[in-house]
């Protein structure tokens, strides 16, 4: 009885513990879509995976995509509207959850026009 105890402890950790898949954490291809009706100038989109500088995104238009290490749903974001600087509120990353590899867009919209705020809604747009 004495053998039988740790024999089945063994055989019951075998079958039920089971290696988990990692997800790599990227690369990501981003883009961002302006979704206001004015131009942004000088679009930096900067991830904890890199920084990139986007140029000029007309209204309703896309950018080509730039890929980044890693990417996350939120990012910071700075630009200028005729020459007002706007940017997204600083990202902690610390507990966020990666996109993984595949192609991603941010849709920025500004959130609050008084204080020049920005925010984004990610667009999964599929695997790499």
């Amino acid at each position: 009885m004495k053998r039988i105890v740790p024999l089945l402890a063994i055989i019951i950790c075998l079958t039920a513990c089971k290696k988990t898949k990692i997800e790599p954490e990227g690369p990501t291809d981003v883009r961002v879509f302006n979704n206001t009706d004015m131009i942004f100038e000088d679009v930096v989109v900067s991830t904890s995976g890199g920084t990139y500088d986007f140029g000029n995104v007309q209204s309703q238009a896309y950018s080509g995509y730039h890929r980044f290490d890693k990417a996350y749903p939120k990012a910071d974001i700075s630009l200028t509207i005729d020459g007002t600087a706007y940017s997204t509120v600083q990202q902690d990353y610390t507990y966020m959850q990666y996109m993984g590899q595949m192609k991603i867009t941010y849709r920025i919209f500004i959130s609050d026009e008084a204080t020049h705020l920005l925010d984004t809604d990610v667009v999964p747009e599929g695997a790499l």
